[in-house]
């Protein structure tokens, strides 16, 4: 059993709900890990405690989370010849390899700028448009899935040429028809759709650390 098999399984075991979200799960790695090997990012955002879900999410990518993911020898060799002193060398002793993630809900100056200048709605949209290529990935949280401002996200990501992710409940929501991969969890509650939602981006983000940085990673 190769390792993404075996942190599903242990997702099944542990929440038998979600076992029939293990295939959606693998296509949402799936989309993370070929955009960061071909240089994308990830955008993350999500209101209220979806936005602590999405600051979350990228803690866990930005930096270890379970593996050792220390520099090559190869790239630290390369920076050494720009760090050459003492504080340089430990510097790079310290440094990590992560995926490139932002949670677009973390610029309160940017967030209350929109608000104030243009409209609430607009406070993901407007950096999605700014900071979304072609081939990066928006994943947005929304436990109604009905978010004005997660579905403009959305939109935009779709116009910009992003892949979208999408985590809700299991109601049908506003959201569903924007998202190229849609995790929704059998709860409608605001706080029982997000205690699924924890398992399953955990799970997400332990298979794309081993995918991106484990052993066979390539």
């Amino acid at each position: 059993m190769d390792t993404a098999t075996s942190h599903l399984e242990q997702l099944a075991r542990r929440h038998p709900a979600l076992a029939s979200l293990r295939g959606v799960l693998s296509e949402a790695v799936a989309a993370i890990c070929r955009s960061v090997r071909q240089g994308g990012k990830l955008l993350v955002c999500g209101n209220g405690g979806s936005a602590a879900d999405a600051e979350h999410i990228v803690g866990e990518l930005m930096k270890s989370f379970v593996l050792d993911r220390k520099l090559s020898a190869t790239e630290q060799t390369r920076m050494a010849e720009s760090m050459p002193d003492d504080n340089g060398r430990w510097v790079l002793s310290q440094l990590q390899r992560g995926v490139p993630a932002i949670a677009l809900g973390a610029h309160s100056a940017l967030l209350t700028a929109i608000c104030n200048d243009t409209d609430a709605r607009m406070i993901f949209a407007q950096p999605v448009y700014v900071l979304g290529r072609p081939g990066d990935v928006l994943l947005a949280l929304s436990t109604s899935g009905n978010s004005p401002n997660i579905v403009a996200a959305l939109q935009v990501a779709r116009a910009r040429g992003l892949v979208t992710i999408g985590f809700t409940g299991e109601r049908p929501a506003a959201m569903d028809a924007w998202c190229d991969v849609l995790l929704k969890v059998p709860a409608v509650g605001a706080w029982t759709v997000q205690e699924y939602h924890l398992p399953l981006y955990h799970a997400l983000c332990l298979i794309v650390e081993n995918e991106l940085f484990g052993a066979t990673a390539t």
